[in-house]
């Protein structure tokens, strides 16, 4: 006599070879008769090789932080150092250094020579060259202390620090805290110089008059933009927080005469007028669903007939997951405890609720740095 549920329906051809394959793979037997087959070696010892990394990946992030907290960049730039020397310089007692050597060796950060010495890897001696990349670096020590209990994260979603790390998110308006904005401001320019630099080696702004940058923080974005097209006229539009700093940016650059800044929240406030193209970067992906369809209704209506919009942040890779997209950026925006990491076609989607037609996913040359969709309005 069956004890089947009746109700349960039969599990298809797919599934049940879906089941048979992952019980055949997670056999012990199996792994070890795969290990005495050539082709099958090679495929299990990867298999292992990619899990083990994985178990080991929190260490080798804090290997990487070390790196960068000892500045060891900066140490190892003008030639390769002994160990005695790179001791002294850092402080740390010579046989700790070694093993933190070895470990960023092992990772491509540092590079044992022959002689004994260390010098920089190709990975350590790029370090330097990635605008941010070394900021970023330092400040996921929060982001490390939110994920040290990663069963009551992922469970409830507890207090994080990271949360409390940016206040813009939750529109604070005048009661940031003066030291906490600058370092927000701060990391978010250094950071921005590569979205911006990815973002406009795939648009073409050769049409557009006047770009307004939502959001955009202390004018990475227009300055680059800017830079790039002589005639671009620039309207910057985000929090009181960062007037002074984007107009000092837009002095140095010598953009001033061709920028207007205007201080406000897109929550509260109308978008400035007059822009044919209003540009995202980096924004959606911090507020929650209600707030980018606001939003993005908001530059709708702010937009003339046949304007543009530009939306550049990093993308969830959506029916496939991606490293960067799910396996970071998605757990980023859950520590922050608003927005998420959005695919192209979840945008699309808003964009299309918002009215925009011709809309335009563009695929990056560097997806981990930044996605890209664009739209008009009708």
């Amino acid at each position: 006599m069956s004890l089947a549920d009746p109700d349960t329906p039969r599990p298809s051809l797919k599934d049940r070879f879906y089941a048979w394959r992952t019980a055949l793979i997670g056999s012990r037997s199996f792994q070890k008769r795969a290990a005495r087959l050539p082709i099958a070696k090679t495929i299990a010892r990867q298999d292992g090789e990619a899990l083990f990394d994985l178990v080991a990946g929190f260490v080798h992030s804090q290997v990487l932080m070390a790196f960068v907290q000892f500045d060891l960049p900066h140490h190892l730039s003008g030639q390769p150092r002994t160990l005695s020397d790179l001791a002294t310089r850092t402080g740390l007692p010579e046989p700790r250094l070694q093993r933190l050597a070895q470990a960023a060796s092992a990772l491509g950060l540092m590079s044992r020579q022959s002689d004994g010495r260390y010098a920089l890897g190709r990975l350590g001696a790029a370090l330097p060259g990635i605008p941010g990349l070394q900021q970023m670096v330092r400040h996921h020590d929060v982001l490390y202390r939110d994920l040290s209990d990663s069963v009551a994260f992922f469970r409830d979603g507890t207090d994080t620090e990271l949360a409390q790390f940016w206040p813009y998110v939750f529109g604070a308006t005048g009661e940031a805290d003066p030291e906490v904005a600058a370092t927000y401001s701060e990391l978010m320019a250094d950071s921005q110089t590569l979205v911006a630099e990815e973002a406009l080696a795939h648009l073409d702004l050769t049409k557009t008059q006047t770009l307004l940058d939502v959001g955009g923080g202390t004018g990475v974005f227009l300055t680059a933009a800017g830079n790039a097209n002589p005639h671009l006229n620039l309207q910057l539009f985000d929090l009181p927080e960062v007037v002074d700093p984007a107009t000092a940016r837009f002095q140095r650059e010598g953009l001033a005469s061709r920028a207007t800044i205007t201080g406000g929240s897109f929550r509260s406030d109308p978008l400035p007028t007059g822009a044919d193209t209003i540009s995202l970067v980096r924004v959606l992906y911090d507020h929650a669903d209600e707030t980018v369809a606001a939003l993005l209704q908001k530059v709708y209506d702010t937009l003339p007939p046949n304007g543009r919009i530009i939306v550049a942040e990093p993308m969830s890779g959506g029916t496939s997951p991606t490293r960067a997209g799910d396996a970071y950026f998605g757990i980023y925006c859950m520590a922050m405890q608003t927005g998420r990491a959005r695919s192209a076609n979840e945008i699309a989607t808003h964009l299309e609720a918002a009215g925009f037609a011709s809309i335009r996913k563009v695929k990056t040359s560097r997806p981990f740095v930044t996605g890209l969709v664009h739209a008009r309005k009708v």
